[in-house]
């Protein structure tokens, strides 16, 4: 029996990818999952397949949402025991081709999203005792390159709020850390004229589930124990 067993996971960005391989490897040890994104059909079909499965669909970026979702796993399943805030978007490129609006769009979502969430989840955690807050980074978070700045600059600020999450709220018995993939075949490159491991060449990017690995990996280990940062990279990325 895995020492997850019976405990509850709330994961927003689940509708595919990072969010629902995570969801599927925690469902397999037995947790319990609430599961947000915007695409509630898809949703509505992951919930039939997993045991012990809620949704709720919806923005992230809607400041209501966070409370929503604490308050689902509340009042479906009692309790509250891993916070996944996985939701993101991206937006980059040169000065004179970047999207502002869709730029707008991911600041929101990747920053002021993700740090409700957080807060939200980890008040309740902390009157609760315990539990794991992770967020999903990106080696982008560690180093940046051109073209890149406003996706690095969001994954720069996720690992700041997380080691100073951890700094706070070491002894409470609340674990804060953050998974920091490299390229990752996903939807969130669906719209890109040219994929990004033929950009960027890299042959065998990750893949969602080898992230989920990681994740498991972190809310595995003993109480005691806390990996505060996991950098997940492809064998054949230089960067």
């Amino acid at each position: 029996m895995s020492g997850l067993e019976g405990k509850v996971a709330v994961i927003t960005g689940a509708t595919s990818g990072i969010g629902l391989a995570t969801a599927e490897a925690l469902s397999e040890r037995g947790v319990k999952l609430v599961l947000h994104g915007r695409r509630g059909e898809i949703l509505q079909a992951h919930a039939a397949r997993l045991p012990n499965c809620d949704v709720l669909a919806g923005d992230i970026a809607d400041p209501a949402t966070p409370d929503a979702l604490v308050d689902l796993a509340m009042k479906r399943f009692g309790r509250m025991d891993i916070a996944f805030a996985n939701a993101g978007l991206i937006a980059s490129g040169p000065v004179d081709d970047i999207d502002l609006d869709a730029m707008s769009d991911m600041l929101r979502v990747n920053i002021d999203a993700t740090f409700r969430f957080a807060y939200t989840a980890l008040r309740h955690m902390k009157k609760a005792g315990g539990g794991d807050m992770l967020f999903t980074g990106s080696v982008l978070g560690t180093k940046t390159r051109p073209n890149a700045g406003p996706y690095a600059a969001t994954k720069y600020a996720v690992e700041a709020l997380a080691e100073s999450l951890r700094m706070e709220l070491a002894g409470t018995g609340v674990r804060v850390a953050v998974v920091e993939p490299g390229l990752v075949r996903t939807d969130l490159h669906r719209d890109y004229e040219v994929r990004p491991e033929i950009a960027q060449s890299v042959p065998q990017p990750l893949t969602p589930a080898d992230v989920a690995r990681a994740v498991v990996f972190a809310v595995e280990q003993p109480a005691s124990v806390l990996i505060p940062r996991i950098m997940v990279l492809p064998s054949g990325q230089n960067v």
